[in-house]
C-alpha cells in the first residue's frame, strides 16, 4: 500500500454546492500542490456537485442519501484512516475557508492532535450578531468549563487533525446538528487529545445558499445546549484514541 504517512488528505464535505465546488477544489489543490490530496464528499446532492469536483481534479464519495455535515466527515475520516493519511483538513466547500491557511494549521499539529481554524481570534472581521452570537459565546464558555481548553470559536468547520484525532473521529465523529463541531471538540478532549486555534480570516460565500436562515438562527442556542449535553454523555469508543 502506498505510504500516505507524510500527506494531508483535505477533506470537503459538499450538498447541492455545484456552483461554488469546482473553484474551491482548483484552489485548494493549488494550494496544497505535493503534499495533500482533496476528497469531496459528495452528501446527497441533487445538482452536479459531483461532477463539478471530479472535472477540477477531486476524488469524490458520493453518500446515496443526506447524511449531514458530521455523517460526510465521518466518511472522510475513515478514508484518511484506513489509506494511513498523516493528517486530515476539513474545508467547506461552499468558498468560506481560504486555502492559503491550510499550511499553517497543518504546522500547528506538531504540537496538537487538532487544530481549529478559529473566526474571532484576531484575523479578518468575519462577525454574527442576535442569538447566533450569544450561542457562539454560551459555547465557548461552557466548553472551557468541560474541557479547560480555552477557545474563541467551537462551530468552526475549518479545522486539521493529526493521526490520533484521526482514529477518533474515524469512530466517533457525531452526525447530529453541532456535532462535528461543538460536540467533536468534546469528545476530543475527553478522549485527550491536545487542542489548540490559530487565527484565520473568513471569506464570502461562492455559491449556494447558507444552511442556517433566520429560524434555524433562532433555535441555534437551544440545539446547541443540547450537544453540549449530548457530548457530555456520550461514551468515547476507546480504540479510536489510541496513540
Amino acid at each position: 500500500m502506498t505510504d500516505r504517512s507524510n500527506r494531508a488528505l483535505i477533506v470537503m464535505p459538499a450538498f447541492n454546492e455545484a456552483e461554488s465546488v469546482a473553484a474551491v477544489v482548483a484552489e485548494v489543490l493549488a494550494e496544497t500542490s505535493g503534499f495533500a490530496d482533496c476528497l469531496v464528499i459528495d452528501d446527497g446532492s441533487s445538482d452536479e456537485t459531483s461532477e463539478q469536483a471530479r472535472l477540477a481534479g477531486a476524488m469524490v464519495a458520493r453518500l446515496p442519501h443526506n447524511l449531514g455535515v458530521g455523517g460526510a466527515l465521518r466518511t472522510g475520516f475513515v478514508y484518511a484512516r484506513d489509506r494511513g493519511y498523516g493528517a486530515v483538513v476539513q474545508v467547506d466547500a461552499d468558498g468560506q475557508h481560504d486555502p492559503r491557511y491550510v499550511t499553517q494549521l497543518l504546522a500547528a499539529l506538531a504540537e496538537s492532535d487538532l487544530v481549529i481554524g478559529a473566526r474571532f481570534a484576531g484575523d479578518g472581521d468575519y462577525a454574527v450578531a442576535g442569538p447566533r452570537k450569544w450561542a457562539m459565546q454560551f459555547l465557548a464558555t461552557t466548553i472551557r468549563a468541560m474541557t479547560g481548553v480555552r477557545l474563541t470559536d467551537t462551530t468552526s468547520g475549518f479545522k486539521a487533525a493529526g493521526p490520533r484525532a484521526i482514529r477518533l473521529f474515524a469512530d466517533n465523529m457525531p452526525a447530529e446538528y453541532l456535532g462535528d463541531t461543538v460536540e467533536a471538540l468534546v469528545i476530543a478532549a475527553k478522549a485527550g487529545c491536545r487542542i489548540s486555534q490559530l487565527p484565520v480570516a473568513m471569506r464570502t460565500r461562492l455559491g449556494g445558499q447558507p444552511s442556517s436562515g433566520p429560524l434555524r438562527s433562532t433555535k441555534y442556542l437551544a440545539r446547541a445546549v443540547m450537544a453540549i449535553t449530548i457530548a457530555a454523555i456520550r461514551p468515547v469508543q476507546k480504540q479510536g484514541a489510541t496513540s
